[in-house]
């Protein structure tokens, strides 16, 4: 098992490097001189000079490369003597602590990856990266959470109930939800709950009145079954709930219909389209930043109610996903050889489906559900950019846009660094689980 790891973590160092090289001569060829960013309109030759002497960039590419990666090794090499080296040690870049002297000027110290400055700011990448990380990770935990416990769910009801109505129609969310993009998720979901609905919800009558028709019917024809049956049988959930979101569907089709004959012909035709009932709004805003600093106290205020919209956006990939995984996973465990013998010996069916059932359906969930937060952390750049989030997203997106390369690759390292991690672990979790994946 040992070596199992250490060969896990040798992969995962190998992809690091990948793409901290990818990541170095992508940025580094894009044209143009940071340190007129830096120097201002009003900088001379010489501090331009001292600036890019400072940033490295009076280097040949790949010398800066290997400066780079001198910066972002935990063990690296540096001058002690001379601050005109470029990898002079100096204690306002680097937190190390000295190992042992190469030479007379050369040290070998270990510290913290050095990640370099920001070209617009002058804060240090890592300070930035550590002030907009949390409100990442709140929104990617928050979104996982939810797709989870409602993927599972569904994909369970959808399962016990396959070839029905309430089947088919899961898999129609399952498609919609991974077909559809986060930027124009995000858009609709910003619109709808943050500007069209914030102060009053205005519902039409109709659907609902339908979805009334359709309960009392579905519950009628139960009563009505269990009167005439000899043997006592249990009220069929499923079949009222089934007849209830038909009922509701039926009375949109029908009041949408009835919008477009109505405006086409100026008559009411179809009676009810128009009444509508007023419910209160949801009350939250499009935008905005989870944490506010007052200006005078110098206090933070957390506005939680602004993480709602934003977590229902970025989790409707994943929940799509493991409610998809949780069907298909519960069918092919239902059709097992020990779940039918705990049946015929008068096993409750919450006990066959949670106990026996889910519980050993869960194994691909919880592989997706890791893969997926690592994912969330990298695809919540489109969402924090429309609900204006203050994550590294949306610092990511700014920092491309102004040309700031430093946070840019930065950011970019972080995410990697996520994926790489996350993948290592799930992958010794399995080896621990499952020895034949160690074997293979």
């Amino acid at each position: 098992m040992f070596r199992y790891i250490i060969r896990r973590l040798f992969y995962g160092l190998l992809v690091l490097f990948g793409v901290v090289t990818i990541v170095f001569f992508l940025f580094n060829f894009k044209q143009g001189d940071p340190s007129l960013m830096l120097g201002g309109q009003n900088a001379n030759k010489e501090i331009l000079e001292s600036i890019r002497h400072d940033l490295g960039l009076d280097l040949p590419l790949l010398l800066r490369y290997g400066l780079y990666l001198n910066d972002l090794s935990p063990v690296s090499v540096h001058n002690k003597n001379f601050n005109s080296s470029h990898v002079y040690l100096d204690s306002t870049k680097y937190s190390y602590v000295k190992l042992f002297d190469w030479s007379e000027t050369r040290t070998v110290v270990l510290k913290y990856p050095y990640l370099r400055r920001s070209y617009s700011t002058d804060r240090e990448v890592s300070d930035i990266i550590k002030s907009t990380l949390p409100d990442t990770a709140i929104l990617a935990i928050a979104s996982i959470v939810i797709a989870t416990i409602l993927g599972i769910f569904l994909g369970v009801f959808a399962a016990l109930n396959k070839g029905s109505f309430l089947d088919n129609s899961s898999i129609v969310f399952g498609v919609l939800g991974m077909s559809a993009p986060s930027y124009l998720s995000g858009i609709i979901i910003a619109w709808v709950g943050g500007n069209l609905w914030t102060e009053v919800t205005s519902l039409p009558m109709l659907p609902f009145f339908f979805l009334l028709l359709g309960l009392c019917f579905s519950l009628f024809l139960n009563f009505q079954k269990r009167i005439r049956s000899e043997v006592k049988t249990r009220m069929q959930w499923s079949v009222v709930l089934e007849m209830t979101v038909k009922g509701f569907l039926l009375g949109m089709a029908i009041w949408l219909f009835g919008i477009i004959l109505n405006g086409f012909t100026g008559l009411t035709i179809i009676p009810g389209v128009s009444s509508y009932m007023e419910l209160p709004g949801t009350g939250l805003e499009g935008t905005g930043v989870l944490a506010e600093r007052d200006e005078w106290t110098r206090d933070y205020k957390y506005h939680w109610d602004r993480l709602i919209l934003p977590a229902i956006t970025l989790g409707i990939r994943p929940l799509a996903i493991v409610m998809q995984l949780t069907r298909s996973s519960m069918l092919d465990v239902m059709s097992q050889d020990y779940v039918r013998t705990a049946k015929a010996k008068g096993v409750s069916s919450f006990r066959v489906i949670f106990k026996h059932t889910l519980k050993n359906a869960l194994n691909p969930v919880v592989t997706a559900v890791s893969g997926w937060f690592a994912s969330l952390l990298a695809g919540a750049v489109f969402v924090e950019r429309v609900f204006d989030w203050d994550g590294i997203g949306n610092q990511l997106v700014n920092s491309v846009l102004g040309e700031d390369l430093p946070v840019a690759m930065g950011i970019t390292l972080v995410i990697a660094v996520f994926f790489v991690v996350i993948n290592i672990l799930v992958d010794v979790l399995y080896g621990f689980l499952d020895p034949r994946v160690r074997i293979s």
